[in-house]
């Protein structure tokens, strides 16, 4: 009797150890974190100070580096050196546009490109935060008429 109560006892304490406690998984200090640090900085022709942060899979050069094809700064510099094409959202959304040319070749391509900058402080829904004095920067950058909007090896500056 004596062996019964003891394994009764340990396989209680088992199954309460595996079963009965829950590991706690650490919040983020921010619901969506991403991270702040710049790739990226440039001025428009309206001395706009615009960014690229690093961001995450929902905006920023992690965003559109890979899906997309950018992959230099110059190749945003392009757009962001010409003067806004678009405004929405009271003037916070701003949109730039440029021609890249394929050079060195007997029959040069050419494609567009699309910079998109959100010029404020926070998201519109309030979910990112750039902090005092900064703004969030370029969303997303992508080729016009190409594949899933994915710039051509050539289009690289």
């Amino acid at each position: 009797m004596k062996k019964i109560t003891t394994l009764a006892a340990a396989a209680l304490i088992s199954a309460t150890t595996f079963f009965g406690t829950a590991n706690a998984v650490p919040m983020p200090a921010q619901p969506h974190p991403w991270d702040h640090r710049v790739k990226c900085e440039t001025k428009d022709p309206d001395d706009r100070k615009i960014v690229a942060h690093y961001g995450n899979s929902e905006f920023g050069w992690i965003h559109f580096s890979g899906p997309h094809n950018i992959k230099k700064c110059s190749t945003l510099y392009a757009a962001l050196h010409g003067e806004v094409d678009r405004k929405f959202e009271q003037g916070r959304k701003l949109e730039y546009d440029a021609i890249e040319f394929e050079t060195g070749v007997p029959r040069p391509r050419q494609v567009k490109i699309t910079v998109v900058v959100w010029q404020a402080r926070k998201s519109l829904d309030g979910r990112y935060d750039a902090g005092r004095g900064n703004t969030i920067g370029v969303i997303t950058a992508y080729c016009h008429n190409q594949r899933g909007n994915k710039c051509p090896a050539w289009a690289k500056l």
